[in-house]
């Protein structure tokens, strides 16, 4: 097997191994492994740039496209499901006993 037939190899299955990725990320019912597989299809793409003779544009990709958008997407994701999280029973309670809780505070506003 000479250069040639190997890199062919290599590039399709890069090629593969792309749209195995997108797939992934688009059919994921969990929305961190579809920003994990978002990520893993930036880095792949930035190899794409590589093998194309394009380093620049394959560092923009790794950093842009894989680095900061994956970033702010898990960022974002970890905001959604921080203000989705039920209030704990210790978040309700009153643990300074010389404060008073707002709903207290109300109740005894409604009665006056």
């Amino acid at each position: 097997m000479g250069t040639i037939e190997i890199l062919f190899l290599f590039d399709v299955i890069l090629a593969l191994t792309i749209l195995w990725v997108a797939w992934l990320a688009l059919s994921s019912p969990d929305l961190f492994r579809s920003i994990v597989f978002f990520i893993s299809f930036g880095l792949l793409l930035s190899v794409v740039w590589v093998r194309l003779n394009a380093p620049d544009v394959a560092l923009a990709e790794a950093s842009i496209g894989a680095g900061l958008t994956g970033a702010l997407l898990l960022t974002a994701l970890a905001k959604i499901n921080a203000s989705n999280k039920p209030p704990s029973d210790t978040d309700e309670k009153n643990t300074n006993p010389n404060s008073t809780n707002i709903t207290q505070k109300k109740d005894h506003e409604d009665t006056i």
